[in-house]
């Protein structure tokens, strides 16, 4: 089993990731707890994205009361990638999330911002929700990160995306570290991503 593969299963305990070839240009950890930092960094002859970018999991019980112990507790680093051959390396090993069963969602984010409102870079800010249909989260999953990685929307205000999968409708927000700055939110708003 590859290191991704738990994300389909159907169980809600909790996951313990196996760690990568540490020469496969990204970082994985075991345990949210024991967070273990390895500087990441574009490889000879690959193109440097603007910012690097961590991916985040995270999967809960829809029966559970959500309080922020517990969600720290359930949201996984999986990995941060510098480049995009980085990026397609890691990505092509994910799950869709289409795929994905109820109540998971993926994050995005720069790295050093975790996805959570109590994070320093986050705790001013805002996010701007699209709900779609069921059947659509991969397609809009994929043109979003790779709008945000490209800077398509040209703010250095947008902290990260998420993509979460529930029983009626998917959700994907757009994370920005100002939730008052109107020129700045307007911006990420009015930007035509090809969704």
């Amino acid at each position: 089993m590859n290191q991704f593969e738990h994300l389909k299963e159907e169980d809600c305990g909790e996951h313990e990731m196996k760690n990568s070839n540490e020469s496969d240009g990204g970082s994985v950890n075991n345990n949210n707890n024991n967070i273990r930092h390895k500087m990441v960094s574009p490889g000879a002859g690959e193109h440097p994205l603007q910012y690097n970018y961590t991916f985040w999991y995270s999967r809960r019980t829809p029966s559970r009361p959500a309080n922020t112990q517990s969600y720290e507790q359930n949201i996984r680093q999986m990995g941060t990638v510098a480049s995009v051959e980085q990026l397609w390396k890691f990505y092509s090993h994910l799950v869709r999330p289409g795929d994905l069963t109820g109540h998971s969602d993926f994050h995005l984010f720069k790295e050093g911002i975790k996805p959570m409102w109590e994070d320093e870079a986050n705790k001013n800010g805002g996010k701007w929700i699209i709900r779609l249909r069921k059947g659509l989260a991969s397609r809009f999953w994929e043109n979003i990160i790779l709008a945000m990685l490209g800077e398509q929307s040209r703010t250095e205000n947008n902290c990260g995306v998420v993509v979460s999968i529930r029983f009626q409708e998917d959700i994907l927000s757009i994370w920005n570290k100002t939730a008052n700055d109107q020129v700045t939110t307007s911006r990420i708003r009015n930007t035509k991503i090809a969704l």
